[in-house]
C-alpha cells in the first residue's frame, strides 16, 4: 500500500472510531494512530523482529545494533550466510534466534520466501509464507503486515496487550480469550489494525 493510501485509510479509521462510544474517549485522548516506521528493508525488518522477540527497550536495541555491526553494518541474507556463528552469538543472539535468522536468510536466498512478492499477497498468504521460517510465528507475521506492509485490517488477537486493552476499552471484567476477541473484532472490520493500535494505547494510558 502506498504511503498516501495508508494515511487515508488510517485517517478514516480514526474518524470512524471517534464515533464509537467505547473507543471515542481514548481516541480523543491519544489522537490519530501513529505507525512505527519499518526497521529497514524487508529482510532487515524481519531479522530485527526475530532479534527483538522476548526483549524490550534498551536491551533489544543494543543487541540489534551489535547484530548489524557483526554483519558489517548491512543486514542482508548474504551477510548472514558469511558471518560466523561466533560473531553472531557474540553480538548477543541466542542459539534459537541465530538458527531462526539463518533459516530466514537461507529461505530468502533460495526463493522459498520471496519477500519482494509479499506486498501483492493477501494477509493470510503473507502469514502462511512468513511462518514457514523457523522462529517466525503468527504474531511476528501480523506485526510485519501492520508496520511494514501497512495493512489496515490486521487483528493480532494472539497479543495479550491487544486483548487486555480491548477489555479496558469495553469495560470487561476479564481479558477475553482469543476466540472472544475475534468475535468482538469482527464488528470493527475493516479497521482492526487501528483498533489494535488503540488497544495497546489503552494499556499504556492512565
Amino acid at each position: 500500500m502506498h504511503p498516501e493510501s495508508t494515511m487515508e485509510v488510517w485517517s478514516e479509521a480514526h474518524a470512524r472510531l471517534l464515533e464509537d462510544p467505547a473507543f471515542a474517549p481514548l481516541v480523543r485522548h491519544v489522537g490519530p494512530p501513529r505507525l512505527r516506521p519499518p526497521r529497514g528493508a524487508p529482510f532487515e525488518s524481519l531479522a530485527a523482529a526475530i532479534v527483538y522477540q522476548q526483549l524490550a527497550g534498551k536491551a533489544a536495541r543494543t543487541i540489534h545494533g551489535r547484530f548489524v555491526e557483526a554483519l558489517g553494518g548491512n543486514a542482508t541474507p548474504e551477510a548472514v550466510r558469511r558471518a560466523s556463528d561466533e560473531a553472531l552469538r557474540g553480538a548477543g543472539l541466542s542459539r534459537s534466534k541465530l538458527a531462526a535468522i539463518r533459516d530466514l536468510a537461507a529461505r530468502v536466498e533460495s526463493g522459498d520466501v520471496a519477500l519482494d512478492e509479499l506486498d501483492g499477497l493477501s494477509d493470510g498468504e503473507v502469514v502462511a509464507r512468513l511462518t514457514r521460517v523457523r522462529g517466525i510465528g503468527e504474531w511476528t507475521a501480523h506485526m510485519y503486515l501492520m508496520f511494514d506492509l501497512h495493512r489496515p485490517d490486521v487483528w493480532p488477537i494472539g497479543d495479550l496487550g491487544v486483548r487486555a486493552g480491548l477489555a479496558r476499552v469495553l469495560g470487561l471484567d476479564e481479558t477475553p480469550p482469543p476466540s472472544d476477541a475475534w468475535l468482538i473484532g469482527h464488528g470493527y472490520r475493516p479497521w482492526r489494525s487501528a483498533v489494535a493500535w488503540y488497544c495497546w494505547r489503552a494499556v499504556d494510558t492512565p
